[in-house]
């Protein structure tokens, strides 16, 4: 098992364990360690969004360049191809993907659970439930948590990926365009592309929920160099998310603005999105189980030339957490 070591920055923990106090405060712009964060945008991002318009980064002597990617897969690549130092908010599936190369790769920590991956349809299309779908033309992110969803979606009908023509579609215009003008049958992506897809497609649009029970993870990921590096700044980065998820208690509303505000999104989609998300920094035992469940179904789907599930302790680094927020880190054989 892959062990991260270093010299953590210390923790003042007050009550219970779960807020904190902390002393990583500088003063002068020469003395903040900058580092480059990878994103795709989406509100599963929001704590990150919150920690910078609040400058909890700055505060904690972080300074902040951004590198925007499509989707969390793409920006977890980023991070691989040393485009990027971290990426925040992309989701679990990807990571799998990548334990499956054996990269090395581990998550620090979690920012949100939430619920937003959406199959859109065409009516005109002869769609009106999931078993029309036999036959046609499906698209969405290959390599993405939507690509899972869909094909657990198709399982739970008694089809997979393989009753279905499956279509790699890799950007935001495409997600909602491709299905609008008719190059594809559906779409399984997520909000607020969904959203916009229904919106184009009125009346001939068919939505319906693609995920199940389990949540979509967004983790915060670099590679096991860069943990083991910088455990003081990995420290700082997850200091400045626990005072974001503190701030977003504390003050809702503004929350909200803020999200809503540097992500471009209707007030109306934030009215129901916010409730689809637990904005939280947390490292817990389900993340493990949505990783194992999603390994098998790529197996089951050969996406994959293993036949043995990966041991995702292995691709969590808890160390960082534990020593910002220990209360929130519950996975089972990992200390």
């Amino acid at each position: 098992m892959k062990k991260i070591v270093g010299i953590l920055a210390v923790i003042v923990l007050v009550g219970s364990g779960t807020w904190f106090s902390c002393d990583f405060q500088k003063t002068g712009p020469e003395e903040m360690d900058s580092i480059v964060v990878a994103y795709s945008p989406f509100e599963s991002t929001a704590l990150f969004w919150i920690a910078e318009d609040r400058h909890f980064f700055e505060k904690n002597g972080i300074g902040i360049s951004l590198r925007e990617y499509d989707s969390g897969a793409a920006s977890l690549d980023g991070v691989v191809n040393g485009e990027a130092d971290i990426t925040v908010g992309v989701s679990e599936f990807p990571l799998v993907r990548k334990a499956f190369q054996n990269a090395n790769i581990s998550a620090i920590g979690n920012i949100d659970k939430g619920g937003f991956i959406y199959l859109v349809a065409r009516r005109d299309r002869g769609i009106t439930n999931i078993s029309d779908l036999k036959g046609k033309r499906v698209g969405t992110t290959i390599g993405t948590v939507a690509e899972f969803h869909l094909g657990g979606l198709l399982t739970l009908h008694g089809m997979t990926l393989q009753d279905i023509t499956l279509v790699d579609v890799k950007t935001p215009a495409g997600w909602v365009n491709a299905v609008a003008d008719g190059d594809i049958d559906a779409i399984s992506t997520a909000q607020p592309y969904a959203d916009s897809a229904r919106d184009r497609l009125g009346a001939n649009a068919v939505v319906l929920l693609a995920q199940g029970s389990q949540p979509v993870f967004a983790l915060i990921v670099s590679t096991d160099d860069w943990i083991r590096d910088h455990p003081d700044i990995a420290a700082r980065l997850l200091t400045s998310l626990a005072q974001a998820e503190e701030y977003s208690h504390t003050h809702p509303v503004e929350s909200r603005a803020i999200v809503q505000n540097r992500l471009n999104l209707d007030a109306g989609y934030m009215d129901t999105v916010w409730q689809q998300n637990q904005f939280s920094l947390s490292l817990d035992q389900s993340l493990i189980t949505a990783m194992e469940g999603e390994a098998r179904w790529m197996i089951a789907n050969n996406l994959t030339n293993a036949t043995t599930i990966p041991d995702f302790h292995d691709y969590i680094s808890t160390e960082s957490l534990s020593s910002v927020k220990p209360a929130s880190v519950n996975i089972i054989g990992i200390q």
